[in-house]
């Protein structure tokens, strides 16, 4: 039948199946290598940096207590002289200043874990998990359209047969 499609579309007839004219291209090694190495340092340090909870209470505390001594001084800079009580709203506004700020401390920290960690996600998706995963090295065979059907019917007739 490969004949007969040769003739009807008067194409050179094709005996054997060619070579690959370039040979494929393999991965850079030392390159998958510093790949891996940098997965691994982010492995290591990933685990120094779970007991996060320790440093969230801390900064929770310090805003709750610069909260407190803000509002303390508002009152006292409202009871007393007009003359002193700037130097002590000025200092109540940096006490809130102090709060805020370890409030926007503790929101950047979990974006940075929240990051860090889907990076290492991406990285364990894209990183062959085993030998089996890894890219097969195998040869390529460049092939025009009647020597892949001629391929396909030969595996036709041999799985008939």
């Amino acid at each position: 039948m490969t004949r007969q499609l040769e003739d009807f579309f008067n194409l050179p007839s094709s005996k054997k199946i060619d070579e690959p004219t370039e040979p494929v291209a393999e991965p850079d090694i030392k390159e998958l290598q510093e790949v891996m190495e940098g997965i691994d340092k982010i492995e290591q340090a990933l685990p120094m940096v779970k007991n996060l909870e320790t440093a969230d209470r801390e900064m929770d505390h310090l805003a709750q207590l610069a909260e407190e001594k803000f509002q303390e001084l508002m009152d006292l800079g409202m009871s007393v002289e007009p003359r002193f009580s700037g130097t002590i709203l000025q200092t109540a506004g940096t006490l809130l200043g102090h709060a805020i700020a370890a409030k926007q401390a503790k929101i950047d920290k979990k974006l940075r874990m929240i990051e860090l960690q889907l990076k290492k996600a991406r990285l364990d998706q894209t990183a062959p998990k085993d030998k089996d995963d890894e890219p097969a090295n195998g040869n390529a065979v460049v092939l025009n359209r009647n020597d892949l059907l001629r391929t396909i019917l030969e595996t036709n007739k041999k799985s008939e047969a």
